[in-house]
C-alpha cells in the first residue's frame, strides 16, 4: 500500500485523538523507527506528536490526556495529524525537528538542525541544585558547548541570582540559543558568546562549569541510527574514544574555575575510556535516580593538583 493510501485512509476513517495515537503508533512500529528524542517507544512518540500537532499543552499527557483521547477532531486536525505521521516515518527524522519543539527540565525549547535535541541528564541535577557537591549558589557559570541553549537556560531558571555564559563554536547553534534566551526572557542573565572552547574567555571566572560536549567516539558514530544522522555531527563525534574536547577542557578549566568550584562533564558512552586518558585523575560519577548516566563531577583542586602533577 502506498502512503497516499494510507493518508487518504486516516483521514477518512478516524475520528478521535485516541484513533490517532493508535494509528500512528502502528506506522512508526510497522517502519520499525528508533526513538530516543524525548521518547523511548512508538507509543509515546505518539501521544507526543498528536498533542504537539493540535497545540496541546505538553502537561496533559500525563494530567488529563486520557479524557481527550475520546474527543473527536475535524478534518483539517485529522490532515495535519496524519501528514506530520507520514513524514516521521518517510524522512526518519526525530519529532523535534518537525515540531520544532523540546522539552529539557520541563522547559519549552525551540530546535531545528542546527542543534542537538535536549535529553540530557544534566536536567536531574540542574532540579537538584547539583548538591551536594555545590554547597552555595554560584554567581557566574559557564556552559560550555551550549548548543541550542536549554542548559543555559535551565540554569538560569536554578540559579535566579546567577548569570550564564553560554558558549559555543557554532554560530549556527547560538542563533538558535538567542531564539530561546529570548523566547525566555534571560536576555539581561543568559549570554551567546562564539568561542572555541576558552579561547575567547579571557579574564573570566566561573563558580560553576557545565558542559555537554561532543563525546561520541569513532565506533559510536559508525553504528547511529539514521535519527542521529539528523543532527549537527560537529555536536556528536570527538575522535576515537570520544575524549577529544574533554581533554582539552580539563587541562584548561582550572584558570576558569574559582576557588571551590566545580565542574561538571557529561561524557555518555565515552565513560569507559575515562581512566584509560586520565588515570588517576579524582573525578566522582553522579548516579542518578531517574536513569542516565556519564555525567563526572571534578573540582578545582582536584584538576589542579592533576594537571600540575602532569606537568
Amino acid at each position: 500500500m502506498t502512503d497516499k493510501f494510507y493518508l487518504e485512509e486516516a483521514i477518512d476513517d478516524l475520528h478521535t485523538l485516541l484513533d490517532m495515537v493508535r494509528w500512528a503508533t502502528s506506522r512508526f512500529n510497522d517502519a520499525a523507527l528508533y526513538f530516543g528524542h524525548g521518547t523511548d517507544n512508538a507509543w509515546d512518540e505518539a501521544v507526543s506528536l498528536v498533542f504537539q500537532a493540535l497545540h496541546l499543552p505538553h502537561t496533559m499527557t500525563t494530567q488529563t490526556g486520557e479524557a481527550l483521547f475520546h474527543a473527536r477532531l475535524t478534518k483539517s486536525e485529522r490532515e495535519k495529524v496524519a501528514e506530520l505521521v507520514l513524514k516521521r516515518v518517510q524522512t526518519r527524522m526525530p519529532l523535534p525537528y518537525l515540531t520544532h519543539e523540546a522539552w529539557f527540565c520541563d522547559l519549552p525549547f525551540y530546535v531545528d538542525e542546527r542543534v542537538l535535541i535536549p535529553r540530557s541528564p544534566f536536567a536531574e541535577l540542574i532540579k537538584k541544585q547539583f548538591k551536594p557537591h555545590v554547597t552555595a549558589a554560584p554567581s557566574t557559570i559557564l556552559d560550555m558547548c551550549t548548543g541550542g541553549g536549554c542548559i543555559a537556560i535551565a540554569l538560569a531558571y536554578a540559579f535566579d541570582e546567577a548569570t550564564v555564559d553560554a558558549v559555543d563554536i557554532s554560530t549556527d547553534a547560538l542563533e538558535v540559543a538567542d531564539i530561546n534566551i529570548q523566547e525566555h526572557q534571560l536576555e539581561q542573565r543568559v549570554y551567546p558568546i562564539h568561542s572555541d572552547l576558552f579561547t575567547q574567555l579571557s579574564g573570566q571566572s566561573y563558580d560553576l562549569i557545565v558542559t555537554n560536549p561532543p563525546y561520541v567516539d569513532a565506533e559510536d558514530m559508525a553504528d547511529l541510527p539514521e535519527e542521529y544522522h539528523h543532527e549537527p555531527e560537529l555536536a556528536l563525534a570527538a575522535g576515537d574514544d570520544g575524549l577529544d574536547l574533554v581533554a582539552t577542557m580539563l587541562e584548561q578549566a582550572p584558570a576558569y574555575l574559582n576557588d571551590g568550584g566545580w565542574m561538571f562533564v557529561e561524557v555518555g558512552n565515552s565513560e569507559v575510556h575515562m581512566e584509560n586518558r586520565f588515570p588517576g585523575l579524582q573525578i566522582e560519577w553522579i548516579n542518578f535516580e531517574f536513569g542516565g548516566q556519564g555525567i563526572f563531577a571534578v573540582s578545582k583542586t582536584a584538576l589542579t593538583d592533576y594537571f600540575t602533577r602532569e606537568d
